[in-house]
């Protein structure tokens, strides 16, 4: 199971760090992908990083503001946000997928967590 949290409101220019908290042991075995989704707009990638946790890849929406990372020891994922504009409000979603590297498919990951809003006002 994941459980995203760290969303919140903040002002434009603002950053927020959410985090992706999985249970279970084997949480080393599987890469990690962030997506968010925005009202009235499809689910989009935002992030994604391998199980060894230096594989990464990330939207060029996003890119030079966001940083995905994880540690595998805490079995948690995390996504930096930077520099945010009220295009980054959405409903922010973590997943995993038993995979070396992490993907931007969304169809491609197993596990997703609930959610969790961010909210950029201008």
């Amino acid at each position: 199971q994941l459980q995203a949290s760290g969303g919140g409101l903040v002002q434009a220019g603002g950053s927020l760090r959410l985090s992706c908290a999985a249970s279970g042991r084997s949480f080393s075995n599987y890469a990690v992908g962030w997506f968010r989704q925005a009202p009235g707009k499809e689910r989009e990638s935002v992030a994604a990083i391998g199980r060894r946790g230096y594989d990464t890849i990330s939207a060029d929406s996003v890119k030079g503001r966001f940083t995905i990372s994880r540690i595998n020891a805490e079995n948690t994922a995390y996504l930096q946000m930077n520099n945010l504009g009220p295009e980054d409000t959405a409903v922010y979603y973590c997943a995993a997928k038993r995979a070396m590297f992490g993907s931007g498919r969304s169809n491609d990951y197993n596990y997703w967590g609930q959610g969790t809003l961010v909210t950029v006002s201008s």
